[in-house]
């Protein structure tokens, strides 16, 4: 007899078999409910305890995870988030002592974030002789030399002792100052204390690009202005414990699960929630893990009042756009325009929103502002002509379009979607062809497995009568885009050229059946492919008033 669904979730098995889907997704919440559910069930299964604690710290949901951990714990059960968990309450609470007790062979997170986190107890504990002990018996340790200088330079400085930091961060050319973005600014403010402006002044030249980045242009206008900078970066043996999971988490990022990264930004945020560096990376933790409510919610967690504010709203419309509230994500950037309107990055996200969304006049403008603010001639600069001249060309507006592209091409002479998209314009006006191939020949040599650029130098060759040379490129575009409606109708078209007619109208039928009902603007015309099969290329050139093939058709 088979067991029904209600039979099933009455055991239990139907929420175990919920969660499970839902942690195979990345969706926490659910994943959460189902499993404490299954818990219910069967108190003692280690899987579930262990599947509720991830997902409620994946959520940022320490406190609930703590009793969960605890109870692992006193059960003997291993288990690395739940050690997390307990160090954190440990250190939140300011039980310094307790951490030091704790054995790092049985209870311990990892080598790194357990020599790091005994140092920092250790100043909680008022002993900085042994904390400095500590962080030099971790620098003795393969690959660990920087993480440790770094963080023994950070305690030294939230003591006071910035000459002592500053001997760290002075050292080897400066080389544990230029470990992350926060060790530079830290030496920055650091130089500052020791009425040293001019000298991280130059640090910050020499680090960081010009550019537009409201974080290093305020600590700029403040030192230049004389103004002697706070130490901010770590004010307490917590602040430094929070700095170890995030350095930690930082450093994963590039190699371990971005679910497996999450669980220290979610500790480092729970225990300094002012972390921006942290409360960013879990933002685009979830982003990446297509958590987007979560995302938005954790980008939503910066404040205004924060110079990365900015970038917070800047991935909380990329987030909202992903979700198809492309409404929602231009008011955000509306208002981040309107609150910092000499950022060009602002502009640019809003450029290439209202661009995907075919609003192509409010784009131009968008990018007219974003040119306005950024460096003349800079090779960077590339992208925004050729994205306003793609809006221009869309307006209709040839004559900006081509002159943009142009641009684009000075600023970066063999960019190959600009060669391939003004090529193909011009193929497409009947303009300038000899040129036009020689734009998409060099597009095709710098990505010979880009179908569009490959079909566009099949549709050039096909344009210019070269139909033999044109059948092998066009081919090979539909080897690369099998099924793009418009490589398929160009190949079509390429076979009747030829004389190979049956095969033509193969390839329009094949254009048909993939072109989307409700994609309105899109390149591919179902009804000229429609006629072409009912009458044959040459007759629809012929109605369309255009010049005939330039030769003669087979059977």
């Amino acid at each position: 007899m088979s067991l029904g669904g209600a039979a099933v979730a009455d055991t239990g098995a139907g929420a175990y078999l919920a969660g499970r889907q839902a942690i195979y997704e990345s969706d926490y919440a659910a994943a959460e409910r189902y499993y404490t559910r299954a818990l219910a069930f069967d108190p003692q299964n280690q899987r579930l305890m262990e599947s509720v604690l991830l997902a409620r710290v994946a959520l940022g949901e320490i406190e609930r995870a703590l009793p969960l951990a605890q109870e692992m714990e006193a059960e003997g059960l291993a288990n690395q988030a739940a050690r997390m968990v307990i160090a954190a309450d440990l250190v939140q609470r300011g039980q310094f002592a307790d951490l030091l007790a704790r054995d790092p062979e049985t209870q311990g997170v990892g080598p790194l974030v357990d020599g790091l986190m005994l140092a920092w107890a250790h100043i909680g504990q008022g002993e900085m002789t042994k904390s400095m002990e500590q962080f030099d018996t971790v620098a003795a340790q393969d690959g660990l030399r920087e993480f440790a200088l770094y963080h023994k330079a950070l305690a030294l400085a939230s003591v006071g002792d910035f000459e002592g930091a500053e001997a760290i961060f002075g050292a080897d050319e400066g080389r544990v100052a230029r470990f992350s973005r926060r060790a530079a600014l830290a030496r920055v403010e650091i130089l500052s204390q020791l009425d040293r402006n001019a000298a991280a002044l130059q640090f910050l030249d020499s680090v960081f690009a010009s550019g537009s980045d409201p974080t290093i242009e305020a600590y700029t206008a403040r030192l230049q202005a004389g103004e002697t900078l706070p130490f901010t970066h770590v004010r307490s043996a917590q602040d430094g414990v929070a700095e170890v999971f995030f350095t930690v988490g930082a450093a994963l990022n590039s190699e371990a699960a971005h679910d497996y990264v999450l669980l220290y930004s979610r500790v480092a945020t729970y225990l300094r929630p002012d972390h921006i560096d942290a409360i960013l990376l879990s933002a685009e933790l979830l982003e990446e893990l297509e958590q987007h409510d979560l995302a938005v919610a954790a980008y939503r967690m910066v404040p205004p009042s924060s110079s990365d504010f900015h970038v917070a709203e800047l991935g909380r419309a990329d987030v909202l756009a992903r979700m198809g509230k492309t409404d929602a994500a231009a008011e955000v950037l509306e208002n981040l325009a309107a609150r910092q309107p000499d950022l060009p990055s602002v502009h640019v996200a809003l450029a290439d929103l209202q661009r995907r969304q075919e609003n192509y006049a409010a784009a131009v403008t968008a990018y007219d502002r974003a040119i306005e603010l950024t460096e003349a001639n800079s090779g960077g600069n590339w992208f925004l002509y050729y994205a306003r001249g793609i809006s221009h060309e869309r307006l209709k507006h040839w004559d900006k379009a081509e002159a943009d592209f142009r641009k684009a091409l000075e600023l970066n002479p063999d960019q190959p979607q600009v060669l391939n998209y003004l090529g193909y314009s011009l193929v497409e006006r009947r303009e300038k062809l000899d040129e036009a191939l020689e734009m998409i020949q060099r597009a095709v040599a710098a990505q010979p497995d880009s179908g569009y650029i490959v079909d566009s130098l099949g549709w050039v060759l096909f344009r210019l009568g070269r139909y033999d040379e044109a059948v092998g490129h066009m081919e090979r575009a539909v080897e690369l885009m099998p099924v793009d409606p418009v490589v398929n109708d160009h190949l079509g078209d390429v076979y009747w050229a030829v004389g190979r007619l049956r095969e033509a109208e193969t390839q329009w039928k094949r254009a048909l059946s993939f072109i989307d009902p409700e994609d309105t603007d899109g390149e591919a015309d179902p009804d000229r492919i429609r006629r072409k099969l009912e009458v044959g290329l040459d007759a629809v050139l012929a109605e369309e008033g255009a010049e005939p093939l330039k030769v003669a058709n087979g059977n």
